[in-house]
């Protein structure tokens, strides 16, 4: 399959603690009063700040949070133990050398992002892919650590609009063959933010008949991106692959 991507770090904010105390408007000087005797004496006033008055606010600046790694991105993909029985890890598809292209301009950006391994801006990324057996189902998980909830937005907008610009392309799987690719927005599960659709959908050539839909949503400062070779149960499959990426992953962290 093309794409095997994901799109949550808040770059969290360093709190600011303040503390100053305010001075009484008389508190900076002391009044010697004057003398009952016959002796004139001039008092001497007291040019010291008080303390309080000069005491500076001081700022704590938590330690910086870790960015995310690739080994508790992995934890966060879903497991066989998440999954129905007759499933099984398909080690074979990775790297398959898998390629989409085409000369219309409107499909560069689709092109780069489809192809791109990881994400464009990824800082951490994991996948993993799983198959049915010859008859599948085969679908593909892939989380990408991007640095912010902002980074995840940007891409998930970036594709968005990439898939809308172009209407076909051509894919190429080595050792099997090539097909023109009708690419289509559809509506995708309502999981997670920004959620974005796609199908593509080989109608002729060596592919005749291939299907793949793809399903990129955003975790926070994490991207979620799923393929499938068919429409079947992909609501079911994406609500899984979120849950438990936010269960293992938390909140937000840093990425830089």
């Amino acid at each position: 399959m093309v794409l095997k991507r994901s799109l949550v770090s808040v770059t969290l904010v360093a709190a600011l603690v303040t503390t100053a105390a305010a001075c009484n408007g008389d508190a900076g000087k002391a009044t010697t009063p004057p003398s009952t005797t016959t002796t004139s004496q001039t008092p001497t006033p007291s040019d010291t700040p008080s303390s309080a008055a000069s005491a500076t606010p001081s700022v704590v600046t938590p330690p910086a949070a870790k960015p995310r790694t690739k080994a508790e991105l992995t934890k966060a993909l879903l497991a066989l133990s998440d999954l129905p029985a007759g499933l099984s890890v398909d080690d074979s598809s990775e790297e398959d050398g898998s390629k989409l292209s085409s000369k219309d301009a409107g499909c560069k950006d689709l092109v780069t992002l489809f192809n791109a391994h990881p994400s464009p801006g990824a800082k951490a990324f994991a996948e993993r892919s799983f198959t049915g057996g010859q008859s599948g189902p085969f679908f593909d998980e892939t989380l990408d650590a991007m640095g912010s909830p902002a980074a995840v937005t940007a891409l998930l907008s970036r594709t968005r609009t990439a898939i809308k610009s172009c209407k076909q392309a051509k894919l190429t799987i080595p050792g099997v063959g090539s097909s023109t690719m009708a690419v289509s927005e559809i509506a995708a599960p309502k999981v997670g933010t920004s959620p974005v659709g796609a199908r593509f959908t080989a109608d002729g050539g060596a592919l005749d008949g291939l299907e793949a839909v793809f399903l990129f949503t955003g975790l926070d400062d994490v991207a979620l991106a799923m393929s499938f070779d068919s429409a079947d149960g992909i609501e079911e499959a994406l609500g899984a692959a979120a849950a438990k990426a936010k269960k293992v992953l938390g909140t937000a962290k840093s990425g830089t």
